[in-house]
């Protein structure tokens, strides 16, 4: 696997995320809130934040004499929200999706969604309260605690997040085609593996939190996998090129050797084990396959011709099979 960074030239080096990557606006879970601050009643902070545990339970006893009350005030209040990508940045100009949930849970036992904005400095009206903040930018996620009290509320969220750009190629320096690679990209967490992204093309650059990522490349259809894990970094573009030791290849029963082939073969490819893994009728059936020894099975009508065949990585290759050798 061959890996690099690359420092973000400002914001705008992000690019804008293609509708794709705004699929997690669909599907999105109610968050869990952040701790609460100290100064209303949360716990300490720890020297290592890290250290502080995920799980937090929202309903957690603190006293009311730890928050200011406004329960008297129920006209909405003004809030205005921001993001920016370091402490000291330029404010994101676009492509943010905020939301802002309720401490509570509704009837799904989620957090009630109480407003959402796509504006890139989202203005909000809300009764005085404590809130959960929620923005996306394009597949990055953070969320944070709002209290909001009596007069105007700002509150700026710091995204720590970073670029991720995936190729393939076959070893040996060999590109791989476009429409037969994908990738798929994992988060682990506290609640085991998340999917942060499925069938996403090469060189399609993707917003994502900093962290570490489960990578899936898969060439073709059938077998050729590789996985990896990747580190992204906060401000920096990480470009990585996987390899994969597979091989495109056709199929073709002939004849005679180099002759014409023959149509509405019905072919089966299986594995050493027995395994089938491709089946498909026609004259010149096409597919991936990971390095390995495989068996093709070709028949016509009631007859059945096959042949054995090796796989290495390397460029397309054609396997014919002979009738005359029956």
């Amino acid at each position: 696997m061959y890996l690099r960074s690359v420092i973000f030239l400002g914001i705008l080096a992000l690019g804008i995320m293609p509708a794709a990557g705004q699929q997690i606006d669909d599907d999105l879970v109610a968050p869990v809130p952040p701790p609460r601050p100290a100064q209303y009643g949360g716990p300490e902070q720890p020297d290592d934040a890290d250290e502080i545990a995920s799980d937090i339970d929202i309903d957690d006893d603190i006293g009311p004499d730890r928050r200011p009350d406004f329960s008297g005030i129920t006209d909405p209040q003004p809030v205005t929200l921001s993001a920016r990508l370091t402490d000291d940045g330029p404010f994101i100009p676009d492509g943010l999706v905020w939301r802002i949930f309720d401490t509570r849970t509704d009837e799904t036992g989620e957090l009630a969604l109480v407003a959402k904005s796509e504006d890139a400095t989202a203005a909000f009206s809300v009764p005085p309260g404590e809130y959960v903040i929620h923005v996306a930018y394009g597949r990055a996620q953070a969320s944070d605690r709002l209290f909001v009290e009596p007069g105007p509320n700002t509150h700026t969220i710091i995204f720590e997040v970073g670029g991720l750009r995936l190729s393939a190629m076959i070893t040996g320096e060999i590109p791989v085609p476009a429409d037969l690679l994908r990738f798929d990209v994992y988060s682990d967490g506290p609640n085991g593996r998340t999917t942060v992204a499925e069938d996403v093309p090469a060189d399609e650059l993707m917003h994502l939190s900093a962290g570490i990522y489960s990578i899936v490349s898969r060439f073709g259809p059938i077998n050729a996998v590789v996985r990896s894990q990747l580190r992204v970094e906060s401000g920096q573009i990480t470009e990585a090129t996987l390899y994969h030791k597979a091989a495109q290849v056709s199929l073709r029963l002939v004849s005679e050797e180099g002759g014409e082939a023959i149509a509405d073969v019905e072919w089966t490819i299986k594995t050493q084990q027995g395994e089938t893994i491709f089946t498909d009728i026609g004259a010149f059936p096409a597919t991936v396959l990971a390095e390995g020894d495989y068996l093709a099975l070709a028949k016509l009508g009631e007859n059945v011709y096959n042949r054995e065949f090796e796989i290495t990585a390397g460029s397309p290759r054609q396997v014919e099979i002979l009738t005359a050798v029956y």
